[in-house]
C-alpha cells in the first residue's frame, strides 16, 4: 500500500470579476511587482480570451465544460512550477457567464470545488471603472451587475472568502498588494492546523462590514 505524500504547490491568487474591471491590468501589475522584489511568479491568462481569438466567435453551449477545464489545469501546472500564481480567472467566472449567457447551471458545482481547492486568495475587481469595448467577450456594460452578484453568490455557496478590490490606477493596485501580502505572510505562527488540511488558506476580514449592498452603495452611489 502506498502512502500518499502532498505535492507541494505555489500560491495561487485568483482574480474573479465581471468585464472590464481591471482584472488583466491588475494580474500583470501584481506580477510585475512581486516579481521585482525576486518571487517566482507568473500569469495565468484568461483561456477564453485565447478561445475566441482562435476560432473567431465565442464558444457554444457545449464548449464551456471544456474550457473551464483547461483554464484550471493552466492554473494547475503553472501552480506545480511556480511559488507564486496569479490566475487571470478560474473556471468559476466560465461557469457564471455559462449561467448568465446560455441559462445553464450545470457547470457550477464543478467549478466551485475546483476553485476552491485550487486557489489560497481570491480578489474580486469591483464595478468601479467604466466599461470599455473590447472585441468578442465583452456584452455591454448592462450585464455587469448581474454578473457581479452570480460571482459573490457562487463563491458563498463554495464557502470561499474572498477581498474586493476597488479604485482605480495605483489605488486599485496597492488594495490588491495589500491582500496578498496577507496571503504570502502565512499563518500566524501560533494557529493551529485544521485537521486534514493540505496547506492553509488565506481569509478575509472586512473593517468595514459583509454586505455587499452596503459595499455597492459606497462603489455605485445611487443618483
Amino acid at each position: 500500500m502506498s502512502e500518499e505524500t502532498d505535492t507541494p504547490r505555489g500560491l495561487v491568487i485568483a482574480l474573479l470579476g465581471a468585464e472590464s474591471t481591471g482584472k488583466t491590468t491588475l494580474a500583470h501589475a501584481l506580477a510585475q511587482t512581486l516579481a521585482g522584489e525576486g518571487r517566482d511568479v507568473v500569469v495565468v491568462p484568461e483561456y477564453l480570451r485565447e478561445f475566441c481569438d482562435t476560432h473567431g466567435r465565442t464558444p457554444r453551449i457545449d464548449e464551456q465544460r471544456s474550457i473551464a477545464a483547461e483554464q484550471m489545469r493552466r492554473i494547475a501546472a503553472a501552480a506545480a512550477a511556480h511559488a507564486v500564481v496569479i490566475a487571470d480567472t478560474t473556471a468559476l467566472m466560465i461557469a457564471v457567464y455559462s449561467d448568465q449567457v446560455f441559462g445553464d447551471t450545470s457547470l457550477y458545482a464543478d467549478a466551485q470545488a475546483a476553485h476552491a481547492q485550487g486557489c489560497d486568495l481570491t480578489l474580486l475587481t469591483a464595478l468601479d471603472l467604466p466599461w470599455q469595448a473590447d472585441g468578442l467577450q465583452r456584452d455591454g456594460p448592462q450585464v455587469r451587475e448581474p454578473v457581479d452578484a452570480k460571482v459573490r453568490a457562487a463563491l458563498a455557496r463554495a464557502a470561499v472568502p474572498y477581498a474586493v478590490v476597488f479604485g482605480s490606477g495605483e489605488t486599485r493596485g496597492d488594495a490588491a498588494l495589500a491582500a496578498v501580502r496577507r496571503a504570502l505572510a502565512g499563518p500566524p505562527a501560533d494557529a493551529d492546523a485544521e485537521s486534514g488540511a493540505a496547506r492553509w488558506h488565506w481569509h478575509w476580514h472586512c473593517e468595514r462590514c459583509g454586505d455587499a449592498d452596503c459595499e455597492r452603495h459606497r462603489l455605485l452611489p445611487l443618483g
